[in-house]
């Protein structure tokens, strides 16, 4: 009996480890994979959007894995198939799905995110090779196939290149013909006459920023401006520059009209406005900037310009003479097309009004010339005489703090009419001077103003306070007419801020034959005006097309100067049309 059991024993135990043999074959092979086409299953799925939109299956039947839609320069012209690697031999009849890309314009799904999207496997017996997937719009399962028409997809991309490879070849004429010059000057504030020009096609230094600290294109140091206060960009589609304000604490206007966010001070950008030449930018309260635009580089001086000065400072007996003198040029003008200013200031009594008066002179004219009417009166006319008078009596005026320093200053009106033709105008107080040489006339453009000059003893005399005999000078200055003195003007009437203006002088398209010369009174004690002409001619054949030519004659001027032992301040100005120097 214990023996029948011990064999039941073994047998069942025999059994169970032939079925435990048989479940781990089982396991091991899996047959009733083969057998999932016939019935419905449910997949999980993790997609990126940055991988959807993308055809399934090629059109020979291989899906070609990292495809996309998107035209590239791989693209077979002869094939219509993409040329590229790891080409996967698997079809849809095989019940297997792979990424697509969605649209990107899909609400729900935002670049670069992830999302888990159940795929729901029908029978798939009926599905055709070229097929793509479509996800409904709400729940985001795959229940419809739409055909992808590779064909018309093939044809598309390819009209698209081409078409794209046309525009490519014209973009560089394109590019040329939609260049634009801009010119930023800051005509008011503490950064006046800081300017900053760039074109249209200077990709690298755009957009142009105006804020208070670096890396502002134009940094302006007005504690009203904001660090990052307003940007200037170039905007291809319309050819026009646009300004923005970029949340600045104290706004910018627009000739007068703001350009801010509503919300001032919120650190909001405002909306882009289109600027034109002639614009004025208000940046906070204080800082005026000036626009002007032109489709060439017109911000260039159409004159080779030379400037030279010497304070002369060892006198007999060793006395240091200290600098007096300031030169200025600016072309063009703040707010003033094709007009442009060369001035020469010579002080007496210290520096001081002689550097306030080459400050305010520019800002007075560029203001007068921007009023239009005005301008065109000059245009028309071909005479600033009266503009001229206007900007010695504004900047008198502005001269109140110098009771006991005054200045000479010969200012040179030069502007350009329709024709291009060039006018000069000279205006002057005092006894710096400007000589020109046109079509080989040597013209003195000034008048001199000392106390014994002939025109100012005629003065005294047609006014009742004739000179006494042996008088040289008044209050101890040598000359009648000046800026500043305000003192001296106030104690005896024979002192005068009236400038003598001469005839405009009319240039006929850039003549080579031109030249002027400004000079402080250093030059001409001890050279004549027809001396400083025939001196000009000749180092003008001598350093006809070498460098910097205009710079080597004024300082050729200078040395004549030191050469016959001036004894005072010089300070030289040269302006010639002749660009074969």
């Amino acid at each position: 009996m214990a023996m029948v059991e011990m064999v039941n024993i073994i047998g069942l135990f025999m059994v169970l480890m032939l079925l435990l043999i048989t479940l781990i074959i089982l396991f091991a092979c899996k047959p009733w994979r083969y057998f999932s086409r016939f019935r419905s299953s449910r997949f999980s799925s993790t997609f990126k959007v940055g991988d959807l939109q993308r055809p399934l299956i090629s059109d020979d039947g291989n899906l070609i894995q990292g495809q996309t839609s998107e035209v590239t320069r791989e693209y077979d012209l002869e094939g219509a198939c993409y040329q590229n690697d790891g080409l996967l031999h698997s079809s849809l009849t095989e019940g297997r799905f792979y990424k697509q890309r969605l649209p990107s314009s899909s609400p729900h799904f935002t670049q670069g995110e992830s999302f888990v999207l159940e795929v729901i496997s029908e029978p798939s017996d009926n599905a055709l090779v070229g097929q793509t997937l479509k996800l409904p719009a709400e729940k985001g399962s795959l229940t419809e196939v739409q055909t992808y028409d590779w064909q018309n997809n093939r044809n598309a991309n390819l009209q698209y290149d081409l078409e794209k490879d046309r525009l490519i070849n014209l973009s560089p004429g394109l590019v040329e013909n939609q260049r634009s010059w801009l010119s930023l000057e800051v005509i008011a504030g503490p950064a006046i006459g800081l300017q900053h020009v760039v074109n249209s096609t200077s990709s690298s230094k755009l957009p142009v920023k105006l804020g208070r600290v670096s890396p502002s294109d134009l940094a302006l140091k007005d504690s009203e401006v904001s660090g990052k206060h307003a940007q200037i960009t170039w905007n291809s589609t319309k050819l026009k520059w646009e300004l923005v304000d970029m949340g600045s604490l104290n706004g910018t206007l627009v000739n007068s009209q703001s350009v801010s966010h509503p919300d001032l001070g919120s650190r909001k950008w405002g909306n882009p406005v289109e600027l034109a030449s002639d614009d004025i930018i208000t940046l906070g309260t204080t800082t005026k900037v000036y626009v002007r635009i032109s489709s060439q580089n017109e911000f260039q001086i159409p004159f080779k310009i030379g400037v030279a000065s010497d304070p002369m400072a060892v006198r007999r007996g060793g006395k240091q003479l200290p600098m007096e003198d300031i030169c200025h040029y600016k072309w063009p003008l703040p707010g003033a097309n094709k007009f442009g200013l060369f001035c020469v200031c010579d002080g007496h009594g210290g520096s001081g009004a002689a550097e306030s008066a080459i400050k305010i002179i520019p800002e007075v004219l560029g203001n007068i010339l921007s009023d239009s009417l005005r301008k065109e009166k000059v245009l028309s006319k071909r005479d600033a005489s009266d503009v001229l008078r206007d900007m010695f009596a504004k900047t008198e005026a502005r001269l109140d703090e110098h009771q006991y320093e005054g200045c000479t200053a010969t200012v040179l009106l030069v502007w350009k009419d329709n024709e291009e033709n060039f006018f000069a105008q000279c205006a002057n107080l005092g006894d710096s001077a400007c000589v020109i040489h046109l079509d080989g006339r040597c013209i003195q453009m000034t008048e001199d103003h000392r106390v014994v000059s002939l025109s100012e003893r005629k003065r005294f005399q047609e006014a009742g306070v004739p000179l006494r005999d042996g008088e040289t000078r008044i209050f101890g200055i040598n000359l009648a007419r000046m800026l500043g003195d305000k003192f001296p003007k106030q104690q005896d009437s024979r002192f005068s801020a009236e400038p003598y203006i001469s005839e405009p002088l009319r240039i006929d398209q850039p003549s080579k034959d031109f030249f002027a010369v400004l000079a402080s009174d250093g030059l001409w004690d001890v050279v004549s005006p027809k001396k400083a002409v025939q001196l000009v001619l000749q180092m003008r054949d001598k350093e006809r097309g070498t460098e910097n030519s205009a710079e080597k004659i004024a300082n050729g001027l200078l040395n004549e100067a030191r050469a016959m032992r001036t004894k005072d301040n010089t300070s030289i100005i040269y302006l010639g049309f002749d660009t074969s120097l």
